[in-house]
């Protein structure tokens, strides 16, 4: 039993892997940058990045707009600390 369970262990560890992978390639394949922390990010959209037009700021009033782009977004989300769908707002 225990050696089944440590299968399925790997199993859905080799899942999770190729998703992942797949979807990192799915990201490049549509020219979509990824960038590696907000200072970056900034750079090219000083609002940050917000995932859709409807979606409001948690953190208050900020001083630019963001930019709205679903993949741009999607790509970066671990920019996104406060979880409002907007990454990198300032």
């Amino acid at each position: 039993m225990k050696r089944h369970t440590g299968i399925m262990v790997v199993a859905i560890g080799l899942i999770f892997s190729v998703t992942n992978i797949a979807t990192a390639i799915e990201v490049q394949a549509k020219g979509v940058k990824t960038y590696g922390n907000c200072k970056e990010l900034n750079k090219d959209y000083k609002g940050g990045v917000a995932r859709s037009a409807t979606v409001k700021n948690k953190g208050g009033k900020t001083k630019y707009k963001p930019f709205v782009s679903k993949e741009l977004y999607d790509a970066n989300q671990s920019r996104d600390r406060d979880k409002d769908l907007i990454a990198c707002e300032r």
